[in-house]
């Protein structure tokens, strides 16, 4: 059990440090193609072609296919570096829908007040945004956290692997994946909890907003 625990700890910190590459890249992506221009169509390209790459596929070509152009990423990195740059692409998009759901005139009159484009962004905007991106990006926060399972297929240190290794010595395979799922369960349980209070919340809020 001491040993599935501290898999389940490598988990969560794989989880974490893939979340806050995707978060940050995705936020990069979206006001690059907010932006539009060629760096706008760039990041639209990558947009499209993570999202439409299984997260496996990146995973291997990370892992595997940089290795005979002389870049060696261990096990961890690799999964980190895999998983964060795929969930930039989905939360990309989550933080282009938030921004764009922000009323247009709020930064047009910022700009006439004379506010450059980067502190429009910075203090009217994204603020604004982040109560409508936050429940989605909590609900990909959850899918991370089971998504990091695939990681086990290049020997990653997760909960996964140490299952299926402790399952193949004991012998026990149902005992131990059921175990994992378990575990899986309490980590993402408070996840899940606090999307939908977050949801609930913003909802309040809304509903209070609209009867002003």
């Amino acid at each position: 059990m001491l040993e599935l625990l501290e898999a389940a700890v490598g988990t969560l910190r794989m989880t974490a440090l893939a979340f806050l590459l995707a978060a940050l890249l995705g936020l990069a992506l979206a006001i690059l193609r907010l932006a539009g221009g060629l760096a706008g169509r760039l990041a639209f390209l990558y947009i499209e072609i993570a999202r439409g790459m299984p997260a496996l596929t990146l995973l291997f070509l990370i892992y595997f296919g940089l290795a005979p152009l002389g870049i060696v990423l261990h096990a961890f990195p690799a999964a980190v570096v895999a998983l964060g740059l795929n969930g930039a692409a989905y939360l990309a998009e989550v933080y282009r829908a938030g921004i764009q759901a922000v009323d247009p005139g709020q930064r047009e009159a910022a700009q006439m007040l004379g506010l450059r484009r980067g502190q429009v962004m910075r203090e009217i905007t994204l603020p604004q945004a982040l109560p409508i991106v936050l429940p989605p990006m909590g609900n990909y926060l959850v899918a991370l956290l089971k998504d990091t399972s695939i990681a086990s297929l290049i020997s990653a240190p997760e909960l996964m692997l140490r299952s299926r290794d402790l399952a193949g010595t004991y012998y026990l395979p149902m005992e131990y994946y059921l175990l994992a799922g378990a575990m899986y369960l309490v980590m993402a349980w408070p996840m899940m909890h606090g999307v939908r209070r977050l949801e609930r919340h913003f909802a309040r809020g809304r509903l209070q907003g609209g009867k002003t």
